[in-house]
């Protein structure tokens, strides 16, 4: 069993940056291919970055690439989202999740944090 729990989310103008953090419990955290999602008002949940057990091999979808960063620290037991040149389509419910393998398809991953809500502002 493995618990998730997002931080970071918030209210920022367009331009600007933020970290999103997922803190994981369970010793099994580094077994585990991490991946973050987003869900905006109306929409289905997309995926936006996952990232390798070892760290070694990171996936974004193409909206982001350039603008965020997923890392992880497995001695933490924590997965980051490094956010910047934020665009008001960004603005979405952010999970992080734990999956056996990379995939962009949500049913992959087993375990769900509770979300984390980002704002951007035009």
């Amino acid at each position: 069993q493995v618990q998730l729990v997002e931080s970071g989310g918030g209210l920022v103008q367009a331009g600007g940056s933020l970290r999103l953090s997922c803190v994981a419990s369970g010793r099994t955290f580094s077994s585990y291919v991490m991946g973050w999602f987003r869900q905006a008002l109306g929409k289905d949940r997309e995926f936006v970055a996952a990232i390798s057990w070892s760290g070694g091999s990171t996936y974004y979808t193409d909206s982001v690439k350039g603008r965020f960063t997923i890392s992880r620290d497995n001695a933490k037991n924590t997965v980051y989202l490094q956010m910047t040149s934020l665009k008001p389509e960004d603005t979405a419910v952010y999970y992080c999740a734990a999956g056996p393998y990379y995939s962009r398809n949500p049913t992959t991953y087993n375990y769900w944090g509770q979300g984390t809500q980002v704002a951007v502002s035009s």
